[in-house]
């Protein structure tokens, strides 16, 4: 037996249609929020963000210990050159004494090379301070916009989930007061064509943006007013109102 469905109820498909549209959309927008992708390419900077302190901080580490074994071998230097003057003045022999003198003088040498390594590195180590503090801020400034994004991402997703709940309770109250065999067939057609109901509107199908023309035209002319009919090409129950141009 044909389905019919009083005409007003028929009409309700389309407040319905038009409900599960937007909370398509809805899924939709939370699927592609750009909220979530501009999180997303913060969180892949993340790593590198990271590691570029990291590798500036054990370059410093690096620097600071080399720099703390050139001190070390500048202050062994300096005290066998104070041993050696003291012993100078000590010593009676001149042999000893030119002995000295000339250790002396080739630890004079080793020192100021020791001296220039020592500036050198002390150079590198304050330029590799600076890239630290700068690695650290940048650091701070990518966890910030992060926090913000993230931020972001949520107010979003939570508009819309206010959103969906909203437009859910709308569903619900007006699926029922739809007859139950006529939301089943709506249900039936949404799930296999992704749309349920068409509004015929000046003879044209909003599904399928077709007008009726011919046969078609003329079946659904002929349908009686409380007939449930399928659009013949989206397959969603074709809605008739004063608008249909009938």
């Amino acid at each position: 037996m044909a389905l019919t469905a009083p005409p007003e109820a028929q009409a309700l498909l389309l407040d319905l249609q038009r409900i599960d549209t937007e909370l398509q959309r809805i899924a939709h927008r939370a699927r592609t929020l750009p909220e979530q992708a501009r999180l997303d390419e913060l969180t892949a900077l993340s790593p590198s963000v990271r590691e570029a302190l990291v590798e500036r901080e054990n370059a410093l580490d690096d620097a600071r210990l080399e720099l703390s074994r050139v001190e070390s071998d500048v202050e062994l230097v300096e005290k066998r050159i104070a041993r050696d003057e003291g012993l100078v003045q000590q010593s009676s022999s001149v042999k000893d004494i030119a002995g000295l003198e000339h250790e002396v003088a080739s630890l004079k040498t080793r020192l100021a090379d020791l001296e220039e390594i020592e500036l050198a590195i002390m150079e590198k180590v304050e330029t590799l301070e600076s890239e630290v503090a700068d690695a650290r801020s940048a650091l701070a400034a990518h966890e910030t916009a992060v926090a913000a994004a993230t931020q972001a991402r949520d107010e979003a997703l939570g508009t819309l989930a206010r959103d969906r709940d909203n437009q859910s309770a709308d569903r619900a109250d007006v699926a029922g007061r739809i007859p139950a065999d006529l939301l089943a067939l709506y249900e039936k057609q949404r799930e296999r064509y992704g749309v349920g109901a068409s509004h015929l509107r000046a003879r044209i199908s909003s599904a399928s943006g077709v007008e009726l023309t011919g046969n078609d035209l003329a079946a659904v002319r002929a349908a009686a007013p409380d007939a449930v009919i399928l659009c013949p090409d989206s397959n969603a129950i074709l809605v008739r109102t004063a608008e249909s141009g009938l």
